[in-house]
């Protein structure tokens, strides 16, 4: 990919996507991402399945929408 190709890309997501910052304890980074490989996801993925199935099952998302 491309300088110019990579910049474009990284304003799309600047624009479309909000970050959040997650600090998990020292071996869990490890372990997440096995059992999100392990279920042929990505963690951003595997995170924001979680993420959304707790929500949903905590009584939903509080009419935010889905971004990912």
């Amino acid at each position: 990919m491309g300088k110019a190709s990579t910049r474009a890309q990284n304003r799309y997501i600047a624009k479309a996507y909000d970050r959040i910052n997650l600090t998990v304890p020292k071996g869990k980074k490890d372990a997440i991402q096995a059992h999100a490989e392990a279920h042929s996801e990505s963690v951003n993925g595997f995170i924001n399945r979680a993420i959304s199935e707790a929500m949903e099952r905590d009584g939903g998302d509080s009419g935010a929408s889905e971004g990912a």
